[in-house]
């Protein structure tokens, strides 16, 4: 087992790295820069521009050298934990980031808790009671959040929340607590605030992981050796949750990996209908404005969560299925 792990760590530093090279290779496509953008919206706005500033300011910032001078200085800034200078924000990136960034990683764990325990049981009565009232109703809802938009659902419940209830559910934090140090209260405050985005962004993953762990139930609870045991007089709970139910985790434990980018990817529109102080809103304006190490930041931290979720997720079938562990010594 330590073996697999030192081997699954250490792939995951030349993925990381490439990782790195194509998100500055793809912040880089546009045409320009930051400078660029910058001097055309001032010459839009009427105003003069001194050419000699602007070389001046390429120089301060890199963007006079080679792009693969620009990449070292970024990637070996990254190692040393320093992610770059915010040219929009004139401030470096980790004090633009500021809470945002701790915010995310708080509103994506949490949503895919939520996802977790919500799904599971749900998937499990679904598979166990196949046709009844409640498989039907939990299939019906599984559709419904499959098709509806987070920020659709998000309006609505914007919507009601101020209507019938009379309360302001936008944000993470009461506006008293905004750009203060972290206190008991603040947290609570953010524990308030943070069940709504949860709701709304996990709603999507959870409808379809309940879909997709009833299936694979239903494929192993129509396998042979299931039938076997019942025959035997096994209890229907024992062999529920001996067999059928640890090989139908297989699939549910490998989406850990792919669940966290599509959880952060779905919460930018959210964040921004519910005025969320994440991530989401910030990498959007840092494109926008071709801010390219803030954008890089944002985006190589979207990368490591792929990353550390798949390492997670590898991990736990590891340890779920030894089958996986051996069959990856034999073929290495």
């Amino acid at each position: 087992m330590l073996t697999y792990l030192a081997r699954r760590l250490f792939v995951m530093i030349p993925t990381l790295f490439m990782i790195s090279v194509l998100v500055f290779v793809i912040i880089q496509l546009p045409p320009g820069d930051f400078l660029t953008t910058y001097l055309n919206e001032l010459q839009a706005q009427g105003e003069a521009v001194d050419p000699a500033k602007i070389e001046f300011l390429k120089r301060q910032y890199g963007l006079d050298q080679p792009i693969y001078v620009q990449y070292a200085e970024w990637a070996w800034g990254l190692l040393q934990g320093d992610l770059g200078f915010s040219f929009e924000y004139n401030l470096p990136v980790s004090d633009v980031v500021g809470d945002r960034l701790w915010l995310s990683l708080v509103l994506n764990f949490s949503t895919v808790i939520f996802i977790y325990i919500v799904s599971f049981p749900i998937g499990i009565y679904s598979a166990t009671r196949q046709y009844s009232w409640g498989d039907y109703g939990f299939t019906l809802l599984g559709f419904l959040g499959l098709a509806m938009p987070n920020f659709l659902f998000a309006l609505i419940l914007l919507y009601y929340a101020n209507v019938v209830f009379g309360t302001s559910i936008g944000g993470l934090m009461d506006p008293e607590y905004i750009n203060q140090g972290w206190s008991l209260a603040k947290m609570m405050s953010v524990v308030e605030h943070l069940w709504a985005p949860v709701v709304v962004i996990g709603t999507s993953g959870t409808a379809a992981m309940i879909r997709r762990l009833r299936a694979n139930l239903l494929d192993e609870l129509g396998k042979q050796y299931v039938v076997t045991a019942h025959a035997k007089g096994l209890s229907p709970t024992k062999v529920l949750f001996k067999y059928p139910l640890r090989m139908a985790l297989n699939p549910f434990i490998a989406d850990i990996g792919n669940i966290l980018p599509q959880v952060v990817s779905g919460s930018v529109l959210v964040s921004v209908v519910m005025s969320l102080p994440t991530t989401g809103p910030m990498l959007l304006t840092a494109l926008q404005s071709q801010d390219m190490y803030l954008a890089g930041s944002f985006l190589m931290f979207l990368a490591l969560l792929t990353v550390v979720g798949m390492f997670v997720s590898d991990v736990l079938l590891a340890w779920l299925d030894p089958r996986i562990r051996l069959q990856g010594g034999v073929g290495n």
